[in-house]
């Protein structure tokens, strides 16, 4: 049984928590809201990381995630997760280091959702920026599942202007639904196969609810990947 005192721990670039789907308060469903999962939700910076260098995949900041995981650890984090889902690059090395349940990205639910559904039906990974996402952050070597998996992105939106900005303006939740939506649809018209939504980046959970209801298609995020592990571990 949990005890008051357990954490739930957020491993961050810093840089991060200036976005504008994120001010504080952090939006109803963000992954930073304590309310989120019932635990206070507790952040570590990663020393030295940048956006800039996650992205590329840097190895050097294998090191200062691991270090940063076991600062949370030792706070009381019961699991661990991350503010970016770029962060799947370091997964293995993190969950070695620590004791606790880790999961830096809804992403490492890929290969459950292929084989939920149809081998003829499709997920749409929803990210950030579709020309920015690196293909081995799926995680795919089977041919056939790597063609069940399309990429969208909000490049050109609201949210993706506002986060172009410096520093970072905010978004409000209609736009990033807005956002999302306009992007799915894009998406679906060109893939009617797509049976489910994964929602890579961070920022989206909040979004979640209004997408199912407009798609009638199940979504996934980060959100539903921790509170599915929480409920385990209660």
């Amino acid at each position: 049984m949990m005890k008051r005192k357990d954490l739930f721990g957020v491993l961050s670039v810093g840089s991060e928590l200036a976005m504008g789907g994120e001010r504080s308060p952090p939006l109803a469903g963000s992954m930073i809201n304590s309310e989120t999962f019932g635990l206070p939700v507790v952040l570590e910076t990663v020393d030295g990381a940048s956006m800039d260098l996650l992205m590329r995949g840097e190895p050097s900041l294998e090191a200062s995630y691991v270090a940063a995981a076991r600062r949370l650890e030792e706070r009381g984090a019961v699991m661990i997760s991350s503010y970016c889902g770029a962060a799947i690059q370091y997964q293995e090395a993190i969950a070695r280091a620590v004791n606790v349940p880790v999961l830096t990205s809804s992403l490492i639910l890929l290969p459950v959702l292929l084989r939920q559904l149809s081998p003829s039906a499709k997920i749409g990974v929803m990210t950030f920026d579709a020309r920015a996402f690196r293909e081995e952050w799926l995680g795919i070597a089977d041919p056939a599942d790597r063609r069940r998996v399309v990429i969208g992105g909000v490049e050109g939106g609201k949210l993706f202007h506002n986060e172009s900005m410096c520093p970072p303006g905010w978004t409000a939740l209609a736009d990033i639904e807005n956002d999302i939506a306009t992007s799915v649809a894009h998406l679906r018209a060109a893939n009617p196969e797509i049976a489910a939504l994964l929602f890579s980046c961070t920022l989206f959970p909040p979004a979640a609810a209004s997408i199912r209801r407009s798609t009638g298609l199940p979504v996934y995020d980060i959100v539903t990947l921790c509170q599915t592990t929480l409920r385990a571990l209660s």
